[in-house]
């Protein structure tokens, strides 16, 4: 197991690595396992890139953004603005369905609401906001639509978890109330935690998942 000085040299090392992110502008500060990020960066998508960057570190249990978007002075747009380039990025991207999706812009900070028939629209459309100029940080408040529930969900989403290879498939527990799936366990990392909960969200009948697996 690595120790915090250990991790905060890998975070550090895979935030300089990724040319996204200007690593020079994050502060790291690691303690028991449990990363902080601090500093200020001109958009959101570095503070995207940069939370993803440190998610990508091997035995990180937790990360706390403490990272603020300070939009550069060129950067800097109205909400009206902001609010129309949005809902261009929208209509233009195929995986997301119009009718399903709303949003609001205050300063610079965009809510998106509305229904959607699955998680995977849910995420397309934070995506397609987020390296907007002059957006600052969005609250993806979208919910999927209750579906016809399979008697078999827990099954299926175990199934998948070891057809998909995901390395700690049997210490992954599935539990299923109603059209919420919990999941519980352990696993290696976030990208097994994040590919654990992607799992559970594409099976049929999905409404919600709590992920409650710890990284150890």
């Amino acid at each position: 197991m690595k120790t915090d000085a250990d991790l905060k040299r890998d975070v550090m090392a895979e935030l300089a690595w990724d040319p996204a992110v200007k690593s020079n502008e994050i502060g790291v500060a690691v303690k028991d396992g449990v990363v902080t990020l601090t500093g200020h960066l001109e958009t959101y998508a570095e503070k995207r890139a940069a939370t993803q960057a440190a998610k990508r570190v091997a035995d990180v249990k937790a990360i706390a953004v403490e990272l603020d978007v300070r939009l550069a002075a060129d950067h800097k747009r109205s909400d009206t603005d902001i609010a129309a380039s949005a809902e261009h990025a929208l209509r233009w991207n195929t995986l997301i369905p119009m009718s399903g999706v709303r949003l609001s812009v205050d300063h610079g900070w965009v809510t998106l609401l509305g229904e959607v028939d699955w998680d995977y629209q849910r995420r397309a459309a934070e995506s397609a906001i987020r390296p907007l100029m002059g957006v600052i940080g969005i609250s993806n408040e979208m919910t999927v639509k209750s579906r016809a529930k399979a008697t078999d969900v827990s099954q299926r989403i175990e199934e998948a978890l070891k057809r998909q290879a995901i390395r700690e498939a049997h210490q992954i527990r599935v539990s299923l109330n109603g059209s919420i799936v919990t999941l519980s366990g352990k696993v290696h990392s976030w990208q097994e935690r994040e590919a654990a909960q992607g799992v559970a969200w594409s099976a049929p009948g999905v409404h919600s998942v709590i992920n409650e697996l710890h990284i150890g």
